[in-house]
């Protein structure tokens, strides 16, 4: 168990990013992930709201009580005192520590604007967070306490994404918008601030870190106002193509069934 939890630093060598063991252990967290949203959603698509809450105030509890747990034993094993300031929720999957409960106790608009966020973005988290994610896997044996508790609490965001569509609480209805760009602005303004204050790297936006946003910031030539600005456009481009797929397969599937009609 010290092993795993890293207690006195890790003897074994990292696997590396792309060993077959990171592929085994990602592509089973994301196959687990896929399979409980499907049957947890399609089983509680026609029950009442509080049925399929349940699920969401469960995921809500897990996830945020590996995060706690996990920051927890991190300040514990290190002798810096600063630990804790590298592992503040800034990063772009932290929001969902936040937008899940919320989504899952909060009422009327509110509730219904976090539902839209964790969709839109909780899948994507659980791709850049387990396929994506480099730096981890470069650095941490693949069965080790960060890899494992980040695996994990990135593939209940995918879960809750899925959970939510699937189970039909995805309103993304278009007066949601500017919450959601509001939500991730905010954020995005938190962690560069952290960033300057804290010399860290929340949500990217200092360097890729080994990360897909290597590309970008190779792009941007390092440059340190075009790449954070990049990132942040990025983030905005997305939820604006995610909104519009969203709205033209519904346009779609429409007029199917006022033709069937």
């Amino acid at each position: 168990m010290k092993e795993f939890l890293g207690i006195g630093g890790y003897t074994r060598e990292p696997e590396g990013y792309l060993s077959w063991q990171h592929i085994l252990f990602v592509g089973s967290l994301l196959c687990l992930m896929i399979a409980l949203a499907i049957w947890l959603g399609l089983r509680n698509r026609n029950r009442d709201i509080h049925t399929r809450n349940k699920v969401l105030i469960l995921t809500a509890i897990l996830m945020d009580a590996i995060e706690i747990a996990k920051i927890a034993i991190m300040c514990y094993r290190s002798d810096d005192p600063s630990t804790w300031q590298n592992h503040l929720p800034l990063f772009l999957c932290s929001i969902q520590l936040i937008t899940i409960p919320l989504a899952a106790f909060a009422k009327g608009r509110v509730k219904e604007a976090a539902l839209d966020f964790v969709f839109v973005f909780g899948l994507l988290g659980a791709v850049l967070g387990t396929v994506g994610a480099g730096q981890n896997y470069n650095a941490y044996p693949v069965l080790s306490l960060d890899n494992v508790a980040s695996g994990l609490t990135h593939c209940i965001s995918g879960f809750a994404s899925l959970y939510i569509v699937l189970s039909g609480q995805a309103s993304m209805k278009k007066r949601n918008i500017p919450i959601t760009y509001g939500i991730l602005c905010v954020f995005c303004m938190a962690a560069y601030v952290s960033n300057i204050l804290l010399d860290t790297n929340y949500m990217f936006l200092v360097r890729g870190d080994g990360t897909p946003y290597d590309i970008l910031y190779n792009l941007m030539g390092g440059s340190p106002v075009l790449y954070p600005i990049g990132v942040v456009v990025l983030f905005l481009v997305y939820i604006a193509a995610f909104y519009g797929v969203f709205f033209l397969i519904r346009r779609k599937r429409t007029a199917k069934a006022s033709e069937a009609a």
